[in-house]
């Protein structure tokens, strides 16, 4: 049976042949699009993660290669040894390289700040008098053994400090000097699998509200392609809808969206691990979740809402206000007239039913907070 491969950017080309077509009908043409465009995320992680093992491995062999020449320079004729210290060493370099693998160059910096302050105070500690008495000076070893754990105490208790402190926080350090704070503009923002079925998320960087690059992790694009696959009519039809929104973000040249590989917390619900991605990358989480953003708040993580923005956007009407309003149906009384406002607010006028089917201007005169929403009762401008 021939194998077929599809990628996202021969997709539509694919749709362009009525032959081709006709043969993927029946298999479904969505799905060949869906797995296309799996394939074509996954490469693109796979050409990365390549570079980075062949950097690793050319890392190894200079490593054992330098073992081999100081072994064999030192007149030693042990090459086998240096080759074995130095394919030991490189090894380590490379393991310590993957437990870092989600530490940034940000956090680093700021763990280096805090070891030189921790260093600085071992040293002042050791500089006290008392420890450098007549009889601990009888005991060399002690002497070295107690400088030693100290400066370790306090380079490690150092970066900890400075690495779990806020950037305003070293203005305490060093006076009249501050960090400037990122702009929230710049902070990644990572997707929700609801806020991209959602389908809002274009138009809301299109009209300027949210900047920065987007970020769809690996776990929530699992979801996405989960639901396409289920045998509930609804989730599928949710699930094919995300997909194709992603899809669509992704050829927006406007747009940067990126596909996160996260492989830590696999036991953990989706939401759980968003919210611990959001906090080790220090992004925004944009949902429509309510629940998801009560708890991503709780855990200090910054959180971008959706719904609130469209509560927050919502048009507000007070008494005395001119509206021109289209009056579509008739009211609860027989001389009322309903028209609603671009939010779905409904409007009763008064004596408006002559003027049923078309636009007129009202004065707002008041409103009434019902169980269902807010009812707004307007007159018809005189």
């Amino acid at each position: 049976m021939p194998l077929f491969f599809v990628s996202r950017g021969n997709v539509q080309s694919i749709q362009a042949s009525p032959a081709a077509s006709n043969v993927l009908r029946p298999c479904g043409l969505r799905h060949f699009e869906k797995i296309g465009y799996s394939v074509a995320t996954r490469l693109s992680v796979m050409h990365q993660s390549v570079s980075l093992n062949v950097i690793r491995t050319f890392f190894v062999v200079v490593a054992t290669a330098i073992g081999v020449s100081i072994s064999m320079g030192e007149s030693l004729n042990l090459g086998w040894l240096g080759a074995l210290c130095g394919l030991g060493f490189g090894l380590f370099v490379v393991i310590v390289d993957l437990s870092l693998r989600n530490f940034s160059i940000r956090g680093f910096s700021t763990g280096t700040f805090g070891l030189l302050i921790g260093l600085l105070c071992a040293w002042l500690v050791t500089r006290i008098g008392f420890f450098q008495s007549g009889w601990i000076v009888q005991f060399p070893l002690a002497a070295e053994i107690f400088n030693l754990a100290v400066y370790l105490g306090f380079g490690f208790i150092g970066m900890m400090l400075a690495i779990r402190s806020k950037r305003e926080e070293f203005s305490l350090l060093i006076p009249y000097v501050r960090f400037r704070q990122d702009s929230l503009q710049e902070l990644p923002i990572l997707l929700d699998s609801n806020v991209i079925i959602d389908g809002r998320v274009p138009g809301l960087c299109s009209t300027g509200f949210l900047g920065g690059s987007l970020i769809v992790p690996r776990f929530v694009l699992d979801e996405l392609q989960a639901l396409g696959d289920s045998s509930d009519e609804l989730k599928r039809s949710r699930g094919k809808r995300g997909l194709e929104c992603l899809k669509r973000m992704q050829a927006n040249d406007r747009l940067s969206v990126e596909i996160h590989e996260d492989e830590s917390s696999n036991g953990d619900s989706v939401d759980a691990r968003l919210i611990e991605l959001g906090s080790r990358m220090g992004a925004r989480i944009l949902t429509n979740d309510a629940n998801l953003a009560k708890v991503a708040r709780l855990k200090d993580v910054s959180v971008l809402s959706v719904n609130e923005l469209a509560m927050a956007v919502k048009p507000t009407v007070a008494p005395g206000d001119e509206l021109d309003l289209e009056l579509v149906k008739e009211g609860k009384d027989e001389h009322q007239a309903v028209g609603y406002l671009p939010d779905g607010t409904m409007i009763v006028v008064n004596q408006g039913i002559t003027h049923l089917g078309s636009t007129r201007s009202v004065v707002v005169a008041g409103a009434v907070q019902t169980s269902a929403g807010r009812l707004i009762f307007a007159e018809l401008k005189v």
